[in-house]
């Protein structure tokens, strides 16, 4: 199962959350209703939701141009101009606000993910919640600063 959605995903990582993420709904649909063909079934949620998940990366990909540790990164070179550092600082202080502004959940799930550099399944594990919900309250969080960011 964990091949085939890394065939639509192209990445091990979200292979594994979108198969755990299919079981999970998998588990509630056979509990809720009898499943004619449930293999069949199985397969067409992770095959969804793989498609879904790439869609959604490619989105986030396009909206989100500036990497949050790219700009932690550039604070703390040794080589940025003077110019480049107040920058950076600036738009560190912007994140910093953004991330103050969120849900406690949300910010831990972006520190997590974009300082950390956690899975989202090591996020879903540490936060107890699914995979699709850590993938939300890190895109939430992540759209929350960029909008504070380019609001300024």
């Amino acid at each position: 199962m964990i091949e085939y959605a890394r065939d639509i995903t192209g990445n091990d990582n979200q292979a594994e959350d979108v198969v755990q993420d299919a079981w999970l709904r998998f588990e509630r649909a056979v509990r809720q209703a009898q499943i004619q063909e449930p293999v069949q079934y199985l397969y067409r949620i992770v095959r969804n939701l793989a498609i879904d998940g790439r869609r959604r990366f490619r989105l986030d990909a396009t909206r989100h141009s500036v990497d949050l540790a790219e700009i932690a990164h550039l604070v703390a070179s040794d080589n940025p101009s003077p110019e480049e550092a107040a920058i950076a600082r600036n738009e560190l202080s912007m994140v910093r606000a953004a991330l103050d502004e969120l849900p406690e959940r949300t910010r831990m799930a972006v520190e997590m993910h974009r300082f950390g550099g956690l899975t989202l399944t090591e996020i879903a594990a540490k936060l107890r919640v699914s995979v699709g919900t850590a993938h939300a309250l890190v895109a939430d969080g992540v759209k929350h600063c960029h909008r504070r960011r380019n609001a300024c």
